[in-house]
């Protein structure tokens, strides 16, 4: 065969692969609807938000936990639970990977919410879904956007520690948070309004102190606020304990708005993460950030878009998966 026809059979192949797993997702996302437990747990999405709600109340911080446990859950094998699995026999949890590890947390919620349910239509609702509702019920609770979240997932049998390990970073430089978003089938508008969750929680100094004193050349990152680096450097000093807790967002940390943007347009960023979207030369995603801090409708009509597009990442439906009696163990292990 000439080098031409054999290019041109991969290039056929390539392609029909291509359509494939195209047709394998969109399959996958069809299966997914708000009406999914209509019938069979009317009053889940009540339940998930009575229980986000009550947590609430004694721990401010756990909104933003919960909403970055589903984050975390899909950007690993797709939206299917693994998250919540312990180490046991068979499973090396992803709780153990450098990303999670003493980071992570929400797990006791997501507990209060699956037994909730349980009593209420037992063995029906799976922990993947638990997690898509916490989140919204999460950002809705913070003054956030509301949204009928797509259901009909089924939880995982596997865990996966070394994929765990690559998730974005706040470290990463555009570049390399393009590419992770990429591979799971999302674009720069889905990286900006998903890092537009920033606007609430909190991150250790670990995340951020090497911007704070040695972060090119010797000195500190010159894309942060002078001003701003100040403070930080108050709660975060040279050599002192990485896991002092700061304000992800300096202007309303509790609250679910657009001021995350707002903050970046004037370099108080607290990610390197965060600041790149924007000041990184040339990037696609600085109009992104702009527009959204013009508009908080915008920002939030995008936010609850991206949500959706992750939650549609890999789904387990129909006979795949299981529905776990309990979140952090497979059934019958």
């Amino acid at each position: 065969m000439s080098s031409s026809s054999s290019s041109s059979s991969s290039s056929s192949l390539l392609a029909a692969l291509a359509i494939c797993l195209a047709l394998l997702f969109q399959g996958s996302r069809a299966q997914l609807r708000p009406s999914f437990y209509n019938t069979t747990c009317p009053d889940v999405s009540a339940i998930v938000l009575s229980v986000v709600q009550e947590a609430q109340r004694s721990d401010v911080r756990i909104t933003a936990s919960l909403t970055r446990l589903f984050f975390h859950d899909c950007f690993v094998q797709g939206c299917d639970g693994s998250i919540l699995l312990d180490d046991s026999a068979t499973i090396v949890s992803e709780k153990g990977a450098i990303p999670n590890n003493n980071s992570l947390r929400g797990f006791n919620v997501v507990d209060n919410i699956k037994a909730a349910i349980e009593r209420a239509c037992p063995g029906v609702v799976s922990c993947a879904d638990i997690l898509a509702l916490a989140a919204e019920s999460s950002v809705r609770s913070s003054g956030g956007p509301s949204w009928s979240v797509l259901l009909g997932r089924r939880d995982g049998t596997t865990a996966n520690r070394n994929a765990a390990n690559n998730l974005p970073s706040p470290f990463d430089p555009l570049s390399t948070l393009q590419s992770k978003f990429s591979a799971v089938g999302l674009g720069n508008t889905d990286l900006v309004a998903l890092s537009g969750a920033h606007t609430f929680g909190r991150a250790q100094c670990k995340s951020f102190s090497n911007r704070l004193y040695n972060f090119s050349g010797g000195r500190p990152d010159s894309t942060l606020n002078p001003s701003y680096r100040s403070t930080l450097q108050q709660n975060c000093p040279q050599g002192g304990p990485g896991s002092t807790l700061n304000n992800l967002d300096p202007t309303t940390p509790n609250t679910f708005d657009k001021n995350y943007f707002n903050n970046l347009q004037g370099n108080r960023g607290l990610l390197q993460s965060d600041q790149e979207l924007l000041s990184t030369s040339g990037a696609p995603t600085a109009s992104i950030v702009n527009s959204f801090a013009n508009s908080q409708g915008t920002f939030f009509q995008s936010f609850v878009q991206s949500m959706i597009n992750m939650g549609n990442i890999s789904p387990l439906t129909a006979s795949r998966g299981q529905i776990r009696s309990n979140c952090r163990r497979v059934n019958g292990s």
